[in-house]
């Protein structure tokens, strides 16, 4: 038998690289932090039911993985942002998560994301001609 590589879109072989991923590292954690996943989607939603931003992210063992957080350009700098960090941060430590990471292109949220506590551990020069930054913040 041969194998070939592909590049379809599909989702199903998407599906499987992930779960067959989630499987092998179960094998790595402690037993009591094993099966500890779960999706975290918090969204900005305004009086007319619109979605102006939100953070989608992940709960992987011990720790939140924040993915992307977005909030619409007219609702910047009116602590939206914060509000939900604060959020994701208090639904992590109700989880027992000892820690929050994200990352961060530097035309995007460095200085907000140092102001509300978060550390950089690692950065890419280059990427795409700007800085790209590892961010960690223990709770």
């Amino acid at each position: 038998m041969s194998l070939q590589i592909s590049n379809e879109p599909k989702s199903e072989y998407k599906e499987y690289v992930r779960n067959k991923m989630y499987e092998y590292n179960l094998f790595h954690f402690p037993v009591e932090l094993r099966g500890r996943y779960q999706e975290l989607n918090l969204y900005l939603i305004d009086s007319d039911n619109q979605i102006t931003g939100g953070i989608v992210g992940e709960f992987c063992w011990n720790w939140l993985e924040i993915q992307y957080l977005f909030v619409e350009q007219a609702f910047r700098k009116m602590g939206y942002g914060r509000k939900l960090l604060l959020e994701a941060e208090k639904i992590a430590k109700e989880k027992q998560c000892d820690f929050i990471k994200l990352d961060t292109l530097s035309f995007q949220a460095l200085d907000f994301y140092k102001k509300e506590g978060f550390e950089i551990f690692g950065t890419i020069e280059n990427a795409g001609g700007h800085t790209y930054y590892y961010l960690k913040k223990d709770i």
